[in-house]
């Protein structure tokens, strides 16, 4: 009987590329890359500047259904397709987001694909990295400083005290941050005030970071950071304290992409990471369109399901970039639909024909939705040892009664061999000239209309709710020249209602928004739904219990 081996046992044993040769392989000159190590490194401004003038590649949207405890392997399938799309002879690219410490340390412990289908090195991706998250962290709360230092020596901007909406951030989970009271103390310290944390991926300086096409438009944008409001209601701008300028600085090597290798020795770009479930989900921007010069077709993700990374990916990263996607990839496993269909997790791996069926609402929803964008679709069933021939035909059929192809992919086992079939049907949807991407509702619409219509056509709800205090914040934002803003939903990844726990795919549920924050620097508006928090907690059991150094002094329990 064959020895499976654990997903990091597997990373550990492959055999890298020097990070220059695999820049070599796109073009890239030794000298336009920042080593980090022999395995990683960073691409630089000007060499980025230069590809202007290329024509871009084809762009391919990998996402999923709705996350369940029985795994999609969404991160797994983007990398998988690129290597597949490499062995049929195309030009391909990875572009994926970089993981959060808070989740590898809570809940997933790691997020840099799985099996045969990984980006390497997977322990540096998956903890500190190139230290980009430690610098949008130490960005964000340098202005965080300098708000309070500048009501501390009197405060000639006028800033109501109680109108503060910046918080602090960093990136871990820890519920007790959520809800704080700073300069405690005494006259030395400052004028109390409540405040609190979010995690470093639900920044408004990371969702600039991954937005902004370069430094330039980077301290454009974070200049208009609103971080609360005068006296007289007027806002006050991050420009206003003079801090714009020293967070560019601390962000000037965040700003460039990184450039690593899977498993395979393909280019992958790992840059960015703001949470889909409570920021907009996506991969930087800069990241994604150095892909497209350099290769032919540039595969992404855009996190959780459809519903969430998928809406925001074209409703708020293709619209602002002026990206055009080419075609798209719902990952789904008969396992997570099984669930949604009702099958309770320790009993997944019995045959349930009926409830596959059952489940597979889930994704008939997302289908419909994607193609509500215009983007032609086809469904990855990312297979596992437990899938029988009935369930999997099931799944098949359902998904061709929706006029689309589902098909068995097999790259967590096999690498790029086993996903071939996936990788030869999106080159026929991408060069078929089938993509119309649109994105779901124009910009000139009022912003509570705007989340009506997400609510109503991606979530399928019968209402959207709200009290009187966000309809008039979002009014007086329209009225601040801010109306055309594209809205980010902020919902729980697990339904397409906010209740977690309702699968499947519901319909007229009520959608309440209790508060909403103006990203303005980002250019956006977030909608704060259900229970949903800006700060995650731990479980009662994290990853962090099972993870840590062996006795060669390598990481053991990242997956």
């Amino acid at each position: 009987m064959a020895i499976v081996k654990s997903d990091i046992e597997i990373a550990r044993a492959a055999k890298k590329k020097p990070i220059a040769e695999i820049g070599a392989r796109l073009g890239i000159p030794a000298d336009a890359l920042a080593p980090y190590g022999h395995d990683k490194a960073k691409i630089g401004a000007d060499f980025i500047s230069s590809l202007a003038s290329r024509p871009d590649g084809k762009l391919i949207l990998v996402t999923a259904i709705n996350p369940t405890p029985a795994g999609e392997g969404k991160t797994t399938t983007t990398v998988g397709l690129g290597d597949g799309l490499n062995r049929v002879g195309k030009r391909a690219v990875i572009c994926i987001r970089e993981p959060s410490l808070g989740p590898c340390f809570g809940v997933k412990g790691g997020a840099a694909g799985g099996g045969y289908a990984q980006v390497i090195p997977m322990e540096d991706i998956n903890l500190h990295f190139t230290g980009d998250f430690h610098a949008i962290t130490s960005a964000h709360n340098l202005l965080s400083t300098m708000i309070d230092n500048h009501i501390y020596w009197g405060n000639a901007e006028n800033i109501d005290t109680r109108r503060i909406s910046w918080r602090r951030v960093m990136d871990m989970n820890d519920r007790a941050l959520r809800h704080t009271v700073v300069s405690l103390g005494g006259v030395a310290n400052g004028f109390p005030r409540e405040s609190g944390f979010d995690i470093t991926v639900a920044s408004e300086v990371m969702a600039i970071l991954c937005l902004a096409a370069d430094l330039e438009d980077l301290e454009r944008r974070l200049g208009e950071i609103v971080i609360g409001y005068r006296f007289d209601r007027s806002p006050v701008f991050a420009r206003d304290l003079k801090a714009h300028k020293a967070m560019t600085v601390l962000l000037k090597d965040a700003m460039q992409p990184n450039l690593v290798q899977t498993l395979e020795n393909n280019p992958a770009f790992v840059h960015g990471g703001p949470f889909a479930n409570i920021a907009h989900g996506c991969n930087s921007v800069i990241a994604t369109k150095t892909a497209l010069k350099l290769g032919e077709y540039v595969v992404t993700e855009a996190g959780f399901g459809a519903d969430l990374g998928a809406e925001k990916f074209f409703d708020i990263k293709c619209r602002k970039a002026g990206l055009k996607p080419d075609a798209a990839v719902i990952v789904a496993t008969v396992r997570a639909l099984k669930m949604n269909g009702g099958v309770k997790k320790d009993e997944l791996s019995a045959e349930n024909v009926e409830a596959a069926k059952r489940g597979s609402s889930n994704l008939g929803r997302h289908i419909a939705n994607v193609r509500k964008f215009g983007v032609p679709v086809v469904v990855a069933i990312n297979h596992f040892t437990s899938d029988t021939e009935g369930e999997i035909a099931a799944v098949k059929e359902f998904v061709a009664r929706h006029g689309a192809e589902a098909i068995v992919c097999r790259h967590w086992a096999d690498g790029s061999a086993g996903i071939e079939e996936l990788a030869y049907k999106v080159i026929e949807l991408a060069e078929g000239g089938q993509a119309q991407f649109q994105p779901l509702y124009p910009e000139k619409l009022p912003l509570m209309e705007k989340i009506e219509i997400v609510a109503s056509k991606i979530y399928h709800a019968g209402e959207v709710t709200a009290d009187r205090g966000v309809r008039d914040q979002l009014k007086a934002w329209e009225e601040q020249g801010y109306g055309d803003l594209p809205v980010c939903m902020a919902k729980t990844q697990y339904s397409f209602s906010t209740d977690p726990n309702l699968r499947g795919a519901p319909e007229g549920h009520v959608v309440h928004v209790r508060e909403v924050r103006l990203s303005a620097g980002a250019g956006f508006v977030v909608a704060i739904t259900g229970e949903i928090m800006t700060m995650p907690g731990l479980p009662r059991v994290p990853s962090a219990e099972r993870i840590f150094l062996n006795e060669d002094g390598f990481v053991e329990g990242l997956f």
